[in-house]
């Protein structure tokens, strides 16, 4: 059953997080690995988790690696959608994830800037 493969992929904190993040739009997992204060390792361990699910997809550009939610996911899940954008408002931890990203956007952060000084990104978005 499709839906158990699915409720396991949201069954992790950091994976309901990185959905947060995903429902605001496209991401390269260096700029959620920032927000999220994850590992490059674990954050890769979760979006593939997330994509075999069929949640996500993804999109290579030069050494980027940029996730989206899947537009058939999307689509197909409609008021799943609706139920969880509504919960996740509703959440401090997402809320403050979502305000790191309007943050980071704001400042017009990108990924070479987190290559280079990524303790200095995540100090301005965080404070």
């Amino acid at each position: 059953m499709k839906i158990v493969e699915i409720m396991k992929a949201l069954s992790d904190e950091n994976r309901i997080r990185i959905v947060n993040l995903l429902l605001q739009g496209e991401l390269c997992v260096c700029e959620m690995e920032t927000i999220l204060g994850l590992t490059q390792t674990n954050a890769s361990r979760h979006l593939a988790k997330l994509k075999t699910a069929g949640i996500v997809e993804i999109r290579k550009e030069y050494q980027w690696v940029y996730y989206k939610i899947k537009e058939k996911f999307h689509v197909e899940n409609k008021p799943f959608i609706e139920y969880l954008i509504a919960e996740l408002n509703g959440d401090q931890v997402c809320s403050s994830d979502r305000e790191k990203l309007k943050k980071f956007k704001e400042l017009g952060f990108n990924c070479e800037q987190i290559k280079s000084n990524k303790c200095d990104v995540i100090q301005k978005i965080n404070h």
